[in-house]
């Protein structure tokens, strides 16, 4: 059984569709569905931006639960990508409102979010269409449902409901 060689992993890197990919969230407690966000920015894109929304803002979204403190989310995000032994491609940058660097980072080609989110990925392009720049290719990655079929998130692994990786506990109403 022969090793792959340094020249072929050199090609799986240029395989990726683009150079340079966002995504953002909050993450707090890192799921399945976070996951698998972050895994699809970094199965196309050379490079990925990470925005991870700010103690500030948190705020002003008036989650309907406590959110970890940007400092550890923010480490959450780096072990989940040294996990993924890719830390050396990516860059985790705050965000202050929903848009992030999208609207402005001219060398930003693609931007993967959620169906949930892909609304706020649509108003993204607007911004950059109107500022001149090219329009982001939006990559929309479904929903990741927990065993009882409704959506992974932070607040039902919060009120116990399920595990972060999407088994129900205990009972459900």
């Amino acid at each position: 059984m022969s090793t792959p060689s340094a020249g072929t992993e050199l090609t799986t890197w240029r395989c990726k569709r683009f150079r340079l990919v966002g995504v953002g969230g909050t993450f707090d407690i890192i799921h399945k569905g976070h996951e698998t966000l972050l895994r699809k920015a970094l199965e196309i894109g050379e490079k990925v931006q990470i925005g991870v929304t700010t103690d500030p803002f948190v705020r002003r979204m008036k989650k309907p639960h406590k959110v970890q403190p940007y400092s550890v989310r923010v480490e959450e995000v780096r072990r989940f990508l040294q996990m993924e032994n890719a830390l050396e491609r990516t860059e985790v940058v705050p965000i202050d409102d929903e848009y992030g660097t999208a609207t402005t980072n001219p060398d930003m080609e693609a931007l993967v979010v959620s169906k949930e989110k892909l609304h706020v990925a649509m108003k993204i392009n607007r911004v950059r269409q109107s500022s001149g720049l090219t329009q982001l290719k939006l990559i929309e990655v479904d929903m990741v449902l927990a065993e009882d079929q409704r959506p992974i998130s932070a607040s039902r692994i919060r009120r116990k409901e399920i595990t972060r990786s999407g088994k129900v506990l205990g009972s459900q109403p």
